[in-house]
């Protein structure tokens, strides 16, 4: 930390203050739009700067005189001639940048899921790379978009990469998530593992938040919205970067970036990899985790561009998987840092909940120009993921008052485990720990071709293949001093006497195929745009079980189950002056159910009446725009119909049976409004406020259960589910963000932003409200975090660099983030967020 912050003081007495400020707008001359992301240098220094979303920059320069050059891969690179005098601004005005037909174009699929400013009719926010790199710090990657409308992220149980990112209600599983065009989540329950991709931060150019239906051109739209990451690629100059960052807790992450630009032979190359280690706010929560990107590309000719891009973050942290009571934080010496899910064995920390994984993701991108009119973009892409979650099974672990503790609240103390298992002898192990696995492959091809039908109307069209193998199966990590486990799991071999290493209580896998087409019309001309879109895809499952039945059973695999879905979505956008514009969509789309819906009792028992979720979607919105203002309201509506749910019931005779419910709905409406202000050159405010009301629409009553004869089996008991007017939970449904950033000295730039959340509901199961006249969930107390952060741009030498500071929750407001179950608060379980944090970076470009 001292070796940190005094290199940082020694870099900083090398600063050059600016001797006036250099403003524009850059153009894209085909599109007559904002160039966002295009570099802008001074001509022969180190000292630049990227234009944001609406193709705008700011840069200091030191002479009063000089040269900026403006470059952005394939397009023509421009030279400006600028003069300033001390103190004063110049505006450029628009800079109108050519396309460059010899220049290795980008190729990323992504580019053709991003939303334009002004055109594309939906409900959009963009993260540029120099704001995640300036704020992150510590904070999980989802967290970023927190001062977003309409977003809910928090840190979960708080281990490394266990983030939630909820959008307008709806949890990740109904959000989207595409990194370079290519979709990441989990094939057969929708969710996205955040601790995957723990490195996407450092290489990430731009990302993308679109609300609502987006405009990602894919088989099916999620329900609650799309986030689009696009890294870097061959739009790099030649050279790099160094960085390291410090923080609470031991953090400590040191890293690096080399390209090496366009060669004369068409070739081009980016390289990145960084470690991070520590522990976290909360007790046993240690880590250590890398993480890597490499993208190769290569100009084969004008018509051709390959690019090969790799990926990925193995790591392993410690979890609080458990949730606790108000009072339980409370009793405990540790207060909110408190974590029952890690201890001690033989003086070394032990985390009986973890998670362990690598899941690399590589993709060759094909970009072909067929004709001055059309274009094919191709991504085929594979992944490989291996590891799972650590947990045990046996005694009682998890209790604060458990006999595995050395007094309440306090570590578990292991070796009380040990002692136990080593005195069963011949008898084996009464509690383990265990690893469940989740090993994948998956493989895919999108593949997008654009036409100009007339010169305002262009069709863009494709597909969406995936195939995907999960492998599930728990394995023993530690016998903790027994001699085996003993598990009758397996039909094949009923008396297992399990050793580390040996699977036991299940082992199957599941399958799924996904083929799906997409064709959209824009039509573009003078003020306005539109499109219409529609989509249709299969989703294929197949479960096979190696423990629940004999191998020479034909039931131990299954039949492919197949779901058709499709979509049909439309918008438009007029732009009524240069300052106003209205845009609407509107859309409806049928979603196949998840695995687990289809496949019950953990078994290959197929439910036949498994049926697809049905949405529906409009939305409004209004922007205005002036040179210094940016302001966006939308209205949005979602209708989600027979949302998945399946509860089991008991046979009198003890046979499982199940019910698939339909007819629960969940109507999310609400009001987004966000802003950007610049009062003067230096002080740039932002803010946001988003008002929800998510709530589940009707009651469903006298649900009957019918065993294979078609038979009633629950007639005197029907289920019943009372959920009319009920709030959402799991989400907060107001929030409210105000941010400022202010330049106090050439280069030094101080921020601080303020975030608020209100009407947030304990999570729970619309199943498990099978009573009339019960009380609403618990509404959270409401509680706002305020960040503040400081970022110093330098140069010394040939070199520029900038140190980064950050401190999180300021005030150290204690919070509750996550709560589950119950109406009032001594009945529900909670996780609190993480208290005062900081970090302290820099970098260093060469």
């Amino acid at each position: 930390m001292r070796k940190l912050l005094l290199l940082a003081m020694v870099l900083t007495s090398a600063t050059i203050f600016a001797q006036g400020t250099v403003t524009g707008t850059v153009i894209d001359s085909e599109m007559n739009g904002p160039l966002p992301g295009a570099n802008v240098m001074v001509l022969g220094t180190s000292n630049g700067t990227t234009t944001n979303f609406d193709g705008k920059f700011t840069l200091n320069v030191t002479n009063a005189t000089g040269t900026i050059e403006i470059s952005f891969v394939g397009f023509e690179t421009k030279t400006v001639k600028y003069s300033v005098s001390n103190g004063a601004t110049q505006d450029l005005g628009n800079i109108s940048m050519a396309t460059d037909a010899d220049a290795l174009d980008e190729i990323v699929v992504t580019s053709f899921n991003l939303a334009i400013d002004r055109k594309t009719p939906v409900a959009v926010s963009t993260i540029k790379a120099a704001e995640i790199e300036a704020k992150l710090g510590n904070q999980e990657f989802p967290e970023i978009l927190k001062t977003t409308p309409g977003i809910y992220a928090t840190k979960s149980g708080g281990g490394f990469g266990d983030a939630e990112l909820r959008m307008r209600g709806f949890n990740s599983e109904n959000i989207a998530v595409m990194i370079n065009g290519v979709p990441v989540n989990d094939m057969e329950n929708g969710r996205v593992y955040w601790s995957n991709w723990a490195g996407l931060s450092d290489v990430t150019r731009t990302m993308q938040v679109q609300r609502g239906l987006g405009a990602s051109k894919v088989a099916v739209p999620s329900i609650g919205g799309t986030v689009n990451v696009v890294t870097r690629t061959t739009d790099m100059e030649k050279g790099g970067s160094v960085m390291a960052m410090t923080g609470n807790d031991g953090l400590m992450k040191f890293g690096a970036t080399v390209s090496t630009g366009k060669t004369e032979n068409g070739w081009a190359a980016t390289v990145s990899a960084a470690k991070t280690t520590g522990e976290r706010f909360v007790d046993g929560l240690q880590f250590e985790g890398y993480n890597y990107f490499v993208n190769i590309a290569k100009e084969i000719n004008e018509d051709h561009q390959l690019s090969l891009t790799a990926f990925g973050a193995p790591q392993r942290h410690g979890q609080r998987e458990t949730l606790y009571s108000l009072e339980d934080y409370e009793r405990s010496d540790r207060g909110i840092k408190f974590n029952g899910d890690w201890g001690y064995k033989n003086g070394e920390v032990v985390n009986v909940q973890d998670n362990f994984y690598h899941k690399p993701q590589i993709s060759l991108n094909h970009y072909w120009t067929i004709s001055d009119q059309t274009t094919l973009a191709t991504a085929a892409y594979v992944s490989f993921g291996t590891g799972g979650g650590g947990g045990f099974t046996g005694g009682d672990l998890r209790s604060v008052n458990s006999p595995f503790r050395a007094a309440p609240y306090e570590p578990l103390n292991l070796d009380l485990v040990v002692a136990e298992n080593v005195a069963n002898g011949a008898d084996g192990s009464n509690t383990i720990l265990y690893n469940s696995r989740n090993d994948h492959n998956w493989y895919g091809l999108i593949s997008n071709l654009t036409t100009e039908i007339t010169e305002d109307i262009e069709f863009q069209g494709g597909v969406d293949l995936r195939y995907y193998k999960g492998k599930h199966f728990r394995e023993i990590k530690d016998l903790l001093g027994g001699q085996y486990f003993l598990d009758d799991s397996n039909e094949n071999e009923p008396l297992n006497l399990a050793k580390a290493g040996d699977k036991f209580s299940y082992w199957n896998d599941g399958i799924v195929l996904w083929e799906g087409i997409f064709g959209q019309f824009e039509y573009a001309k003078n003020d306005l745009s539109a499109f219409l879109a529609l989509a249709a895809s299969n989703t294929s499952y197949k479960r096979i079980d190696y423990f629940n039945y004999l191998d020479s059973d034909p039931a131990q695999e299954t039949d492919f189950q197949n779901f058709f879905g499709y979509s049909a979505k439309g918008g438009a956008n007029y732009n009524l002056t240069d300052k106003h514009n209205v845009f609407a969509n509107i859309g409806y789309f049928e979603k196949a159910p998840f695995f687990d819906v289809v496949f019950q009792n953990f078994q290959n028992d197929i439910n036949d009446k498994a049926e697809n979720q049905k949405i529906f979607s409009a939305e409004l919105g209004y922007g205005f725009r002036l040179p210094n203002l940016r302001l966006n309201l939308n209205v949005y509506r979602t209708l989600w119909q027979d949302r998945s749910f399946v509860v089991p019931f008991d046979g009198q005779d003890g046979a499982q049976f199940f019910a698939n419910i339909l007819g629960i709905d969940a109507l999310h409406q609400g009001v987004e409004l966000d802003f950007n202000y610049r009062p003067f050159e230096r002080l740039e405010l932002s803010g946001m406020a988003s008002f929800g009301d998510w709530r589940w629409k009707e009651d469903v009553t006298n649900v009957f259960i019918f065993d294979e004869g078609q038979n009633i089996v629950n007639e005197d008991d029907p289920i019943n589910i009372f959920i009319k007017d009920v709030p959402v939970g799991n989400s907060a449904q107001t929030t409210m963000a105000l941010g400022a950033d202010f330049e106090a000295l050439p280069g030094t730039f101080l921020r601080a932003d303020f975030t608020y959340f209100d009407r947030l509901y304990a999570n729970f199961e619309p199943t498990e409200r099978d009573e009339q006249g019960l009380p609403d969930p618990w509404e959270v107390p409401d509680y706002g975090v305020i960040d503040v952060g400081l970022t110093h741009k330098f140069e010394f030498g040939p070199f520029n660099a900038q140190l980064n500071a950050n401190v999180f929750n300021l005030l150290d407001t204690e919070y509750v983030a996550d709560a589950r179950g119950g109406s009032v608060a001594r009945e529900s379980s909670v996780w609190y967020g993480f208290g005062r944090t900081y970090t302290v970076g820099t970098k260093i470009n060469f």
